[in-house]
């Protein structure tokens, strides 16, 4: 069964997206089947990894997106791009990296799209999820900061919770906020459970990404750690969650890598520093997918 994963901080700008896209990558580029749910309005994993001409096509028609699945009854399984990295000719870069893409019409999902109470959008998007669920090994989804209906989907379906961070006290803040509101939001949802969900999903890790050079990170580690602990204390985090010992440092070769519409580990850069500072980046996310491919959930 897929390892179903949600990436989210209730505090936006800590480089989720780009921790996400190149997680995945990395899951990927070691055999891993791996299919990327972008539920961010904002579209960035999208138009990252299906690069503008493809994306538009989506953006510009009535269905392709994740939201048709709920507007226009789409099937999931049919809005898949398999093996999405392509090259200038259309070329296949990294085979077993999935997308289901979303465009700016996710946010229609938010407000004005009715539906009716017994079948809200996060168990009509769960039972999709069920028809392809078996062709992967990890299902990642890339969340917004918030516990809203996009974001409920991915964490409705998720097995495990994963929270980027900046080594910051917005980000403590935000990790805060956000185990609060998953409580609630499990507390809402349990009567949709069934017993072959298994549990909601907890909290497994925290992931400290887009690290500056010469910022000292320890006082705001221990600070996370002190929380992290308080919550498996009161059982609202896992047991076996944990500070990831892998973490991400800032470099100019990711913000290159999204402008080339390729993940870190496919750019090549074109000076011995940036292709240090890339080989170095790249490794943090090896790192990164090693230690989640070891980590132990409860």
């Amino acid at each position: 069964m897929a390892r179903k994963i949600s990436f989210i901080n209730y505090k936006g700008g800590v480089g989720k997206t780009s921790l996400v896209v190149n997680t995945a990558a990395a899951l990927a580029k070691q055999g891993k089947r791996v299919l990327l749910c972008d539920f961010d309005t904002q579209s960035n994993a999208s138009i990252w990894l299906l690069k503008l001409d493809r994306w538009n096509k989506i953006n510009t028609s009535d269905i392709g997106s994740v939201f048709s699945i709920f507007n226009k009854g789409a099937q999931l399984r049919e809005l898949i791009h398999q093996d999405v990295v392509e090259g200038r000719a259309g070329e296949k870069l990294l085979p077993g990296l999935d997308l289901l893409p979303t465009t700016f019409n996710l946010v229609d999902l938010e407000s004005d799209f009715e539906f009716d109470p017994a079948q809200p959008p996060y168990l009509t998007f769960y039972e999709q999820l069920a028809t392809v669920e078996k062709n992967y090994d990890f299902i990642l989804f890339d969340c917004p900061p918030n516990i809203l209906r996009a974001s409920q989907c991915g964490v409705f379906s998720s097995n495990e919770i994963y929270v980027p961070a900046n080594p910051d006290a917005l980000s403590l803040i935000g990790f805060t906020l956000l185990v609060e509101k998953l409580q609630k939001f499990h507390q809402l949802t349990a009567s949709f459970r069934k017993g072959t969900m298994g549990p909601p999903a907890q909290i497994q890790g925290i992931i400290f990404n887009s690290i500056k050079t010469g910022v000292d990170i320890e006082v705001p580690k221990m600070r996370m750690q002190l929380r992290l602990n308080q919550f498996k204390t009161a059982k609202r985090a896992a047991p076996t969650a944990k500070i990831f010992d892998a973490q991400i440092r800032d470099a100019m070769v990711v913000r290159r890598a999204v402008a080339l519409g390729l993940p870190v580990a496919l750019v090549s850069s074109e000076s011995a520093d940036s292709a240090a500072a890339g080989e170095n980046v790249i490794n943090d996310y090896r790192k990164v997918a090693a230690e989640l491919l070891q980590h132990v959930k409860s």
